[in-house]
């Protein structure tokens, strides 16, 4: 019989999974559903996040670069290819993945802070380059990519939210599938410490890279599909350090070792981000918010959210209790005489 955590667990997801698929029917106007469908890109982005980050540890603010040389590869795929849409995502996504080779090859020499560096740098130069080509890429003044439906656009929010949908459920099954692995094993012992992993056998570099490279094809999936939605690409905001600095909260807010995580916190961060620009323009305020929230999620639940739900759910679930350290002394001496008495009989 399964346990009343795993019964919530399952409820849990249910739920969740009910909630996305019918928010596009209630919700009340276009505006809202676009921010449902921005919300799911956060999830997909970082959730593809958590696949270098909740597995190896290595902290990347460099995943907003990924994700723009999708939206880029896409675009131009199919603005000055001439490409088909959806053949243009994937071909870009996988170009994508062939690039991060090289740069994950260079940029996972390094650990700790020098890796949070050198991913931070990734983005400046990308900025720097897609602004400064704009032969090719629009510059400043950005990149129009064709849409691929004709629609309205209420119905053109509604494809891509379910797009989006679909995206987010395969990635989270390659998560979950490498969680379940060998290669999620090794990946895991990288995390808890790298140099007694090598030490046993394990290819930690190899492990690093290629979970690297499946990170870098997912983010540049979302970053392709966000181009395909939106239309209109800027290398300002597409190649932003803080677009990598949210997916880094989100998953820290969520839970970075939890498969759900990520997706906790880009609807917490995806909400309150869209309340504030709403309530509050384009003033920094926002980034003030997200600032004050990281804080509090460092000092108070160091782990995330789900994490610390699942504690208080194991102090009231008294089924799950197992450990010597939860039996009170009364309790283990009634199991002591229990245990004489049958043995006497």
């Amino acid at each position: 019989m399964p346990s009343a955590s795993r019964v919530l667990k399952i409820g849990a997801v249910v739920l969740l999974a009910v909630a996305i698929l019918a928010f596009p029917s209630i919700a009340p106007n276009p505006y809202i559903l676009s921010a449902g469908v921005l919300v799911l890109n956060y999830a997909v982005l970082s959730t593809s996040w958590n696949f270098v980050g909740g597995f190896t540890g290595y902290i990347s603010l460099g995943h907003g670069a990924l994700a723009g040389l999708g939206a880029y590869g896409t675009g131009l795929l199919v603005a000055k290819g001439g490409l088909p849409p959806f053949l243009a995502l994937f071909v870009g996504a996988g170009l994508v993945a062939a690039l991060a080779v090289p740069i994950g090859f260079a940029a996972l020499r390094v650990r700790g802070a020098s890796f949070v560096i050198v991913s931070i740098s990734l983005v400046l130069i990308l900025l720097l380059v897609f602004q400064s080509w704009a032969s090719v890429t629009g510059g400043s003044r950005g990149l129009v990519v064709p849409r691929p439906f004709d629609l309205t656009r209420p119905e053109h929010h509604r494809v891509f939210y379910y797009l989006f949908a679909a995206l987010l459920a395969v990635a989270l099954l390659a998560w979950w599938l490498i969680d379940r692995s060998r290669f999620g094993l090794g990946l895991k012992s990288i995390r808890e410490d790298e140099d007694k992993a090598e030490a046993l056998g394990t290819a930690t570099f190899a492990y690093k890279l290629i979970v690297f490279v499946v990170s870098a094809g997912f983010t540049a999936l979302a970053g392709g599909m966000y181009a395909l939605w939106f239309g209109d690409l800027d290398p300002v905001f597409q190649f932003s350090i803080l677009t990598g600095s949210y997916l880094v909260l989100m998953a820290l807010l969520g839970g970075v070792r939890q498969l759900f995580g990520p997706v906790t916190g880009a609807i917490i961060v995806g909400v309150a981000l869209e309340y504030f620009k709403v309530e509050y323009g384009d003033t920094p305020l926002h980034l003030v918010a997200t600032g004050l929230l990281l804080a509090l999620v460092v000092l108070f639940m160091p782990d995330g959210i789900l994490p610390a739900i699942g504690d208080l759910w194991k102090r009231f679930d008294r089924t799950e209790r197992s450990s010597i350290r939860e039996v009170t002394a009364a309790e283990l001496r009634e199991q002591r005489l229990a245990e004489a008495k049958g043995a006497t009989r």
